[in-house]
């Protein structure tokens, strides 16, 4: 029934009638500066295309100097590094790891001479050095934490060595923040940022990423629910983020990102310490997916899940769409 001239007094949609005013009262935005762009790196030996992540591809050195120029061109400030290593240099330690030529560092240097301001986080785990694919060493049919925090002190060193703005440690052991926080410091590297994946769920999603980089069939143990958190569990992320802080991490990252939602909000609240959300492979994947069969405006829906990282209380958001989106922003 029409309301005859009775109406009430407050009409949400007025604040919605107009571009200008919708922008203005916006609860939460979104810029570059808050977007991180995943980079896979490669040799010659490994092939570029990604048949899992569409728009996304492994580049090797010779190809970064164009990259980089297309970043700086995007308005991009900071990257995330990942390589892929040879099966022929994979070993069950991982010792390709701490050699201050491998990939990930010739990349390091290369992407400073090209770019000095550029931000790069670099990743602290074995799992791309392993030819069994877990995150650290394995011992008598176990990862074994302290063994495995022993190797990632010296990769750590490692990759701020090569010139790393962040350390990033995605391995999930525990007490490895504070011992790797401690190592750098006493190695004359206490300016280096520690980003610690505190939250990092044993997830469906990395999926995709694990094909990136070459460690799709795990060895040994068949996942890695004994390291990784267990889906169901947001109190015990908690309790993973109050430890890392107190080890004296500087950032903190909840992976994956949209189906955790949850959990931003709450670490991001409750610690009121920056925290980034990872938007991870499965969950690109499924909107290019979704928007390459029609089903749903790839552009938009990306705008929006960024959107839900930022209204959840993320201040940065790790996503393989972040060039693709540099126009809308």
């Amino acid at each position: 029934m029409p309301f005859s001239g009775q109406f009430p007094n407050t009409r949400l949609r007025r604040l919605r009638q107009s571009p200008w005013v919708r922008d203005l009262v916006a609860e939460s935005s979104l810029t570059l500066k808050d977007l991180i762009l995943p980079i896979f790196i490669r040799t010659a030996e490994t092939a570029a295309h990604i048949t899992s992540l569409p728009g996304v591809q492994r580049y090797a050195l010779e190809e970064l100097p164009a990259l980089i120029d297309q970043i700086n061109t995007a308005g991009i400030t900071a990257i995330a590094l990942f390589p892929v290593t040879p099966p022929s240099l994979k070993t069950p330690e991982g010792k390709e790891a701490l050699k201050p030529d491998n990939l990930v560092c010739q990349a390091i240097r290369l992407i400073k001479s090209l770019n000095p301001n550029l931000g790069i986080i670099t990743d602290v785990a074995l799992d791309p050095y392993t030819d069994h694919g877990h995150d650290g060493l394995i011992v008598n049919h176990q990862v074994d934490n302290d063994q495995t925090i022993d190797m990632l002190c010296q990769q750590a060193l490692n990759q701020a060595q090569a010139g790393a703005d962040a350390i990033a440690p995605s391995d999930m052991m525990d007490g490895r923040i504070g011992v790797i926080r401690r190592f750098l410091d006493s190695h004359g590297f206490n300016q280096t940022l520690i980003i610690s994946y505190a939250i990092k769920y044993a997830s469906a999603f990395y999926g995709p990423f694990r094909h990136a980089i070459g460690v799709s069939t795990l060895k040994g143990l068949p996942d890695k629910k004994t390291y990784q958190l267990n889906p169901a569990n947001a109190n015990e992320a908690l309790r993973e983020v109050a430890l890392d802080i107190q080890e004296g991490a500087d950032m903190l990252i909840v992976k994956p990102g949209l189906p955790y939602l949850d959990v931003v909000y709450r670490v991001a609240h409750t610690f009121q310490i920056p925290t980034l959300a990872y938007q991870v492979s499965g969950e690109y994947a499924s909107i290019m997916a979704a928007g390459q069969n029609g089903w749903i405006d790839t552009d938009q829906a990306f705008l929006e899940s960024l959107l839900a990282f930022k209204r959840a209380g993320a201040c940065g958001i790790l996503t393989y769409c972040a060039l693709r989106m540099a126009p809308y922003l």
